[in-house]
């Protein structure tokens, strides 16, 4: 049985193989983490196949038409003391040190069945294989590498959805999303970017609504521009990737002095391309924004996604344009998007690896200005915005 390599490990020969190159940049060191990330799923992929036989009852007993994936973490409970378990549980949690979540996530790895219609057939007794998504573009692709039980490896088309059920070797996207988000607002509150996560969770309602109770009657509206529709054209995803996780980046420029700001805005329910989503979500609160203009970037999440790393490079950029500009207020609001294009440019080229990762982008959002089926600028998305006046509780 092949012995798996640990992922930091990994990453080390493919760092040293490098020093010799002093201009190693940052999207060498991306690259390599995604490497590595691809090589220990890989190995789990195929460790997990040769395994099925010990795992089979408790992957049936989780897995549903209504509920395709379960957590790595599930598989270990009969054996917890095993090499191969202990060696699963270092796996996620070197992963999630890598993407700089280990902070805000206790696990991220699961196994997710391809697609509900496998469900049938697998149960009835058809032999899965074992995948894991290819790194980089997938437009790439050439193949997705699969295990059968045997350890036997198969490859599988990139575009059509395999005859056979397919387990595959992923992070837990939306836990990931949610952690990444978490970990980019904190490194950028460490570099002094007031930044605000505005996220749809049950626990931040609660609180924000236990917060506006608290309120006098002396405190002044909320004064925001909310989603209330949105679509994204149909791009061919590859099977194996599953749901898509998008966030949107709201750049503009603080309102009391001359830095961007910079917040972040989780997106969990906009899963699938080529669907009408109706939110009713807070995208922009104006009173953090100067000259009520705003744009906002809509980004897919990536593998090979350091978020610590994103959320530095995203200011770094950011305080960069606004310091090559003498006199910010002589352009006013015609500076935004030269913050957002700059931040474009960078993303890919810097901690990203897939250039897929930026979806579309909305340039000069206005206050108090409705947008219906309006595009973006890449012709990904089309949103519906509408402003909207949130008062204060009353007593």
């Amino acid at each position: 049985m092949k012995k798996i390599i640990p992922i930091a490990l990994l990453l080390n020969f493919a760092l040293i193989g490098c020093q010799s190159e002093t201009n190693t940049n940052t999207s060498d060191v991306a690259a390599m983490k995604a490497e590595a990330i691809t090589q220990a799923k890989r190995d789990l992929a195929k460790q997990l196949s040769e395994s099925y036989g010990n795992i089979e009852s408790t992957l049936k007993t989780s897995i549903s038409e209504q509920k395709l994936n379960v957590p790595l973490s599930t598989l270990l409970t009969s054996e917890p003391s095993s090499a191969f378990s202990q060696t699963m549980a270092a796996t996620d949690s070197e992963i999630r040190s890598i993407k700089g979540v280990e902070e805000y996530a206790d696990e991220l790895l699961e196994l997710r069945l391809a697609d509900g219609s496998m469900v049938k057939e697998w149960k009835e007794g058809q032999s899965p294989l074992f995948a894991f998504e290819p790194k980089g573009d997938d437009e790439s692709w050439l193949y997705i590498e699969a295990y059968d039980v045997y350890g036997q490896l198969h490859q599988l088309s990139v575009d059509e959805m395999p005859d056979v059920p397919v387990l595959v070797v992923d992070s837990n996207s939306e836990k990931e999303l949610k952690a990444g988000l978490k970990a980019m607002q904190a490194e950028m509150v460490s570099l002094g970017q007031d930044t605000l996560l505005e996220s749809p969770s049950e626990e931040q309602v609660a609180a924000m609504s236990s917060g506006f109770a608290a309120m006098s009657e002396t405190v002044a509206p909320l004064s925001t521009t909310a989603l209330k529709k949105i679509r994204l054209a149909d791009d061919e995803e590859p099977w194996i990737s599953g749901k898509a996780e998008v966030y949107a980046i709201v750049t503009g420029v603080n309102p009391s002095r001359d830095k961007p700001t910079i917040d972040l805005v989780e997106m969990p329910y906009l899963d699938y391309d080529n669907k009408d989503y109706y939110p009713n979500q807070v995208m922009i609160h104006w009173a953090r924004y100067r000259w009520g203009a705003a744009d906002i970037i809509l980004m897919e999440q990536d593998d090979g996604t350091d978020y610590k790393e994103l959320a530095s490079l995203l200011v770094q950029v950011a305080e960069e344009v606004l310091k090559a500009i003498p006199d910010p207020e002589v352009q006013a609001y015609a500076v935004i998007p030269q913050i957002t294009n700059k931040l474009i440019q960078a993303i890919p080229d810097g901690v990203l690896v897939n250039d897929d990762d930026h979806v579309d982008v909305f340039y000069t959002l206005q206050q108090d200005t409705p947008y219906v089926d309006h595009p973006g600028a890449g012709g990904n998305a089309v949103a519906t915005f509408e402003p909207l006046t949130i008062n204060p509780t009353r007593p």
